[in-house]
């Protein structure tokens, strides 16, 4: 096997899009260093042979893509290859992390066998990389994700894989064309308590399911965070707090820190001068950049696309969507609601406390807490699917008799999502959270923020993906500006030169 060369700032080779898919036919000029192969590479220390292994690359190191490289490294049936990130700090950090854990399983206790990328296309160019995990901020995750697709390799993608409708459709027409597997990192629904809950009520167990609910949150709990401190006067805090969507602030220049290739950072999205409340070492916090609408898609990114991914699987609607998302200013509901074909509502709580002062959808008493799922509320009873919020709940006792749930705590760290998806690498089957359920599920986070960008309800076709009722313009009775809003909001144009 053969190496390119490491990470270099004032070596940030820009490789078009048509030089970059004609180079993965045939990129295999271009390598040259050989690798240093150790012991355990070929077979030795009980891991498997290089011909029985998965070859990956991991493209964005921030703090999601360190838990997948420890997760990657520490697995004896992988071999991470290469590490990509603009940021150079957060690159040789994870080319680190890499050599240092493969340098413990030998015997003379030294690896040198792991590439650092800044510009990720020059990783998806090796022919030796079989996968790859992505978890770059989300207006990359589309763009990326398909170019990996064209380029032979199968994909982790992190949530939401778009952020807009349109994106993700063509991310999943791409993937079907090209026949990879494609897994979204909604890694929930691989926990065996909260799959064996959705299972329940997907096979009726609820009766039919009335009413179920999830949390929504506003832009307001971001804004605290020290990093926003010298910025917070021109944000309109007083009233941006109030938000229910990710909005477009005109944040101030800050010098760019060495070994940051800022442009490739903010690659496809409208441009954004460079500001540490979007990127920062060491990270401030998970997805931190994610209440600009340029670059990510707030509660969708937050937590959202988890929940809505367990919730439409609960629901048996994972590949398909609501019909109706109505607003609350129709005056139906006190809260955004979406209403799925056969009339089951999806309610969007700021808390859990809604559901039983505002709803009063569950007795009184009921503990309600955690994240990432939401309520099921049905004609035989109620049950719960969050995490991080303790055991599952619900009522009346007999279902938990009915459900046969092992335990009834959530246990997240016991889900089997990568290994699905490496178990899908071999066998090609599809797996538990394809590219149509990453694309649905991160649709209905766009639709909720397109109908609070309008502040209106719509109606929503799930099979032409289409709004029904965005007003066509009329002399007599709307402006230009306001014919087809909706729709016009299912895709947004990528700074050139990207493109899909």
């Amino acid at each position: 096997m053969t190496r390119t060369a490491n990470y270099s700032v004032a070596d940030t080779r820009r490789i078009t899009r048509r030089q970059f898919l004609r180079h993965t036919a045939a990129i295999s000029g271009i390598v040259t260093v050989p690798w240093i192969i150790p012991s355990s590479a070929r077979g030795a220390d009980g891991q498997s042979p290089p011909s029985e292994r998965i070859t990956m690359g991991l493209i964005g190191h921030g703090c999601m893509g360190r838990g997948h490289l420890r997760r990657l490294a520490g697995d004896r049936d992988l071999q991470v290859l290469a590490v990509c990130d603009v940021d150079r700090t957060r690159c040789e950090d994870g080319k680190r992390r890499v050599e240092e854990t493969y340098a413990a399983g030998r015997s003379d206790g030294a690896y040198s066998g792991c590439a650092a990328y800044n510009d990720y296309r020059d990783l998806l160019a090796r022919p030796d990389i079989d996968a790859v995990v992505i978890a770059t901020p989300d207006h990359w995750h589309t763009l990326q994700a398909i170019d990996a697709a064209k380029a032979g390799k199968d994909v982790y993608c992190e949530k939401p894989i778009s952020i807009t409708v349109q994106q993700g459709r063509r991310l999943a027409c791409v993937v079907q064309r090209y026949g990879r597997i494609f897994q979204t990192g909604t890694q929930y629904r691989s926990i065996p308590t909260v799959r064996r809950v959705c299972e329940f009520v997907r096979a009726g167990g609820l009766g039919k399911v009335k009413s179920a609910f999830t949390l929504w949150t506003k832009l307001g709990g971001f804004f605290g965070a020290p990093r926003f401190e010298a910025c917070r006067h021109l944000m309109d805090v007083a009233n941006s707090q109030h938000s229910y969507r990710p909005l477009d602030f005109a944040l101030p220049e800050e010098p760019v820190p060495d070994g940051l290739d800022w442009d490739l950072w903010v690659g496809p999205a409208l441009w954004h001068p460079y500001n540490r409340a979007y990127h920062l070492n060491p990270s401030p916090g998970v997805v931190p950049w994610a209440f600009e609408e340029d670059f990510g898609a707030a509660s969708v990114t937050w937590h959202h696309s988890h929940s809505a991914d367990v919730i439409q699987y609960a629901l048996g609607v994972e590949e398909s969507g609501p019909v109706e998302i109505i607003h609350p200013s129709a005056g139906q509901y006190p809260t955004l609601t979406c209403r799925y074909a056969n009339g089951t509502l999806l309610h969007l709580v700021e808390h859990w406390g809604m559901v039983k002062d505002l709803y009063k959808a569950v007795p009184a008493e009921a503990r309600l807490a955690g994240n990432f799922g939401g309520v099921f509320v049905g004609e035989r009873g109620w049950v719960t699917s969050m995490s991080t919020g303790g055991p599952v709940e619900g009522g009346p006792e007999e279902i938990f008799d009915e459900m046969k749930l092992r335990t009834r705590q959530v246990n997240i760290g016991a889900n089997n999502h990568h290994d699905n998806f490496f178990d899908c690498i071999r066998t090609r089957r599809r797996p538990s959270c394809n590219e149509e359920i990453g694309h649905r599920s991160a649709s209905l986070g766009h639709l909720t923020i397109i109908a609070h960008k309008l502040g209106r309800s719509l109606k929503w076709d799930p099979a032409r993906e289409q709004f029904l009722d965005d007003p066509r313009f009329r002399a007599d009775r709307l402006a230009p500006a306001e014919a087809g809003a909706a729709n016009r909001l299912l895709f947004r144009a990528m700074r050139a030169p990207w493109r899909t």
